[in-house]
């Protein structure tokens, strides 16, 4: 409707599932006119990406935003919540389940995974990491969002949900055919050219 709004960034946040296809398309575009192997850059770029998601949900925090449905005070003590954390979450007079820092404990989990297992000897083929990346991902984010009181909705269907399922899906699909159908170099065997 307002086709100006759409880089008016500073007047509202952009969408992850948005920004990392973008960034995938700008990759590919990046990877074929400087000759690089593109699976190879997003392995090498997946884990910072994730810890980069993770460390951006504080910005969910900062401006009380991707929480989730009311609780008590008492019920996130109970889970070992920080005070300051309890504090930022009475929004609108209400406690709310802080679902951003649930994601973000997620994504930084899943940085130290993909980091661990990524230089494991015949563990990941050339695009794996980043393949287990976006799975790892949308499996967290697809159970997150549906503690999420503030997402956006397509009818009945909650639209990050749907895309971490996409995610998830595709992802898997390309690992299992990968794997099956095209020889791949392990990871660690990989140079930036693919060879």
């Amino acid at each position: 409707m307002h086709p100006g709004e759409i880089i008016a960034i500073w007047d509202g946040g952009i969408a992850i599932y948005g920004a990392i296809i973008g960034g995938f398309i700008t990759l590919l575009c990046f990877c074929h006119y400087h000759h690089l192997s593109a699976w190879l850059m997003m392995d090498i770029i997946a884990p910072a990406l994730i810890l980069a998601q993770g460390i951006g949900r504080w910005g969910n925090f900062m401006n009380q935003e991707a929480f989730g449905r009311i609780t008590s005070k008492a019920a996130l003590m109970a889970q070992g919540i920080p005070d300051w954390v309890i504090q930022q979450m009475l929004i609108g007079g209400q406690y709310r389940v802080p679902t951003f820092l649930y994601e973000s404990g997620w994504d930084v989990l899943g940085f130290f995974v993909l980091i661990l297992l990524r230089h494991r000897h015949h563990l990941f083929k050339e695009g794996e990491v980043f393949l287990s990346y976006l799975m790892w991902y949308g499996c967290g984010r697809f159970f997150i969002e549906g503690m999420r009181t503030d997402s956006l909705m397509l009818g009945p269907i909650r639209i990050s949900q749907l895309l971490s399922l996409v995610f998830v899906c595709g992802a898997l699909i390309l690992f299992i055919y990968r794997r099956r159908h095209l020889h791949l170099p392990w990871y660690f065997q990989v140079n930036t050219k693919g060879e």
